[in-house]
């Protein structure tokens, strides 16, 4: 049985929660929003499963994983020591991993392909999420790279720099997840671009997920804003924050 972590450890994280959540508040207060509306998803790449029942045992519901060969492990070592955080899967996924993650995830955030969609509303439909009204959560990740504007035109499986679909394709990834058996169209996910301001990339990716939420109202979550830029990403609507490094500290090599 994995046991949580020490109490050194659990007054560490104590902390950085309270400075991550006040954090989230200041954010939202400048931007005249509730901070009832932002919701915090540990990522908890690189670390250990006692680190996952520590932020349990804080309140934190919704914890959020990069790589499937890191996080199937833990959600069955989790689910030994009775805990059922609603998972967030936000890395780049592969096809062939689409078995394993809709197995166990609330939420992806990396959608940003046909052949996904399909490999996705498969094997959710293959687990009975869909009959047992438990369908798998979607979001469309875009590309804020320069340059990709709402025209688009490079194809459905186009994605490069920091990942994504191309903006000019959201429509029809967002139409295809709504009419997938086992899927629901969430909303739109993006990482902000690197050596590039952040703060206009989050307004493009606002004025995006308003796009969606015309054509598809119960789309609303706009996940966006990581540790450095939470801030700005708050100002332009983000939902869903991932916060790693300002509640963990540095990276861990030792994950079990």
């Amino acid at each position: 049985m994995i046991r949580p972590g020490g109490s050194e450890r659990l007054a560490e994280l104590t902390a950085n929660l309270a400075a991550v959540r006040a954090s989230i508040a200041a954010a939202c207060a400048a931007a005249g929003r509730n901070s009832a509306e932002v919701q915090l998803i540990a990522v908890t790449k690189t670390f250990p499963v006692p680190d996952i029942l520590l932020l349990h045992q804080l309140g934190v519901a919704d914890i959020g994983e990069n790589k499937d060969q890191e996080a199937a492990p833990k959600v069955a070592a989790c689910a030994a020591a009775g805990i059922h955080p609603r998972w967030h899967f936000v890395g780049q996924l592969q096809v062939n991993k689409a078995a394993s993650v809709a197995s166990y995830a609330y939420m992806v955030h990396s959608v940003d392909r046909m052949r996904l969609i399909d490999a996705l509303s498969r094997r959710a439909v293959m687990a009975g999420r869909h009959e047992q009204g438990r369908e798998l959560h979607c979001l469309i990740q875009v590309s804020l790279d320069p340059g990709r504007g709402l025209a688009g035109g490079h194809g459905l499986d186009a994605g490069l720099g920091r990942g994504g679909a191309e903006p000019g394709q959201v429509l029809d990834l967002a139409a295809a997840i709504a009419e997938r058996d086992g899927l629901a169209l969430a909303g739109v996910m993006a990482v902000a671009p690197l050596g590039q301001p952040v703060r206009p990339a989050y307004a493009r990716l606002r004025e995006i997920a308003e796009m969606v939420r015309s054509a598809h109202p119960s789309a609303q979550v706009i996940s966006a804003g990581m540790s450095g830029d939470l801030g700005d990403a708050i100002a332009e609507g983000a939902t869903h924050v991932r916060i790693g490094t300002a509640l963990h500290g540095g990276r861990r090599a030792d994950v079990r």
